[in-house]
């Protein structure tokens, strides 16, 4: 359980028992950088946690690679559609770099939350950060000029900067690799 300390830190409310039965269905595993976690048309069928690396969520769209989110050490990453509506996924899950990552299938999870109740409050919490995450970016790319996005990423997600290619940053702010090149040059 020690290696889940980071994860669990974020829901001080739950019962060490709570804890064990979580991390006994945890699985954990490396990949390589460029490791594909969920793939378009497949149902997700794992709620994953980067524990230490990076990956990205895109689509491909009239041969475009097309960058949603980000994932950064210590955080959760699903195609999030597939895993709750149990319907193929529209997106792909690409590591960044090399990771270490823990998952949980969808079945278990299910039956640590009729064991453990307090475990659907803490699942509760990831969703709705998972919510206010995808609505920011609605309105951050709707409202905001190409050089307040890139600002702001480098504001509230440095790491990305370092982490992501120029291209999958360009696609993530709903800019051209020129555009975003001429804001760097700028800054």
């Amino acid at each position: 359980m020690e290696n889940f300390s980071s994860l669990f830190s974020k829901f001080p409310t739950i019962s060490d028992e709570a804890k064990r039965a979580f991390a006994s269905h945890l699985e954990e595993f490396e990949v390589e950088k460029g490791y594909l976690l969920e793939k378009e048309g497949q149902i997700s069928k794992f709620l994953y946690f980067v524990a230490v690396g990076s990956a990205r969520s895109y689509y491909i769209r009239d041969n475009r690679d097309i960058t949603v989110s980000f994932t950064l050490d210590e955080e959760f990453v699903t195609a999030m559609h597939s895993f709750i509506t149990r319907k193929p996924s529209y997106e792909n899950i690409e590591t960044m770099e090399k990771s270490k990552v823990f998952k949980i299938s969808y079945d278990n999870l299910q039956a640590c939350f009729l064991e453990f109740p307090e475990l659907e409050r803490a699942y509760r919490m990831i969703l709705e950060q998972y919510y206010i995450v995808l609505e920011e970016q609605q309105i951050f790319t709707k409202f905001k000029t190409a050089r307040e996005r890139y600002l702001e990423l480098m504001q509230y997600r440095p790491k990305v900067i370092h982490k992501a290619s120029v291209g999958q940053i360009a696609s993530f702010l709903d800019m051209t690799i020129e555009t975003l090149s001429r804001i760097r040059a700028k800054i």
